[in-house]
C-alpha cells in the first residue's frame, strides 16, 4: 500500500479507469457480436447494426482502448464480412 498522498491519489485514479475502460471494452465487445449475428442472420437491420459497431470501434480507439490499426483491422473485417454475400 503507498503511503505517500500523491500515490494514493494514482491508486485510486487508476482504479476508476480501469473501469471506465473495461465498461468500454464491453460495449465495443457487445456491439461487434450483435453486428456479427445480424450480418449471420440476415437480418434487414444489418447496415445500421454494422454503422453503430463502426461508431463503437472509432470511440475505443479515440480514447486509447483500441489501436487504430486494431480499429481499422476490425472495421475491414467486418465491412468484408458485410459486403460478402453481395
Amino acid at each position: 500500500m503507498p503511503n505517500i498522498k500523491s500515490a494514493k491519489k494514482r491508486v485510486k485514479v487508476i482504479a476508476t479507469k480501469t473501469l471506465q475502460n473495461r465498461a468500454l471494452n464491453s460495449a465495443l465487445k457487445t456491439q461487434l457480436k450483435k453486428a456479427n449475428a445480424a450480418i449471420d442472420s440476415n437480418a434487414a437491420d444489418k447496415e445500421a447494426a454494422v454503422r453503430a459497431a463502426f461508431k463503437k470501434i472509432d470511440q475505443a480507439a479515440a480514447k486509447g482502448i483500441i489501436h487504430k490499426n486494431n480499429a481499422a483491422h476490425k472495421k475491414s473485417a467486418l465491412d468484408k464480412k458485410l459486403h460478402a454475400g453481395a
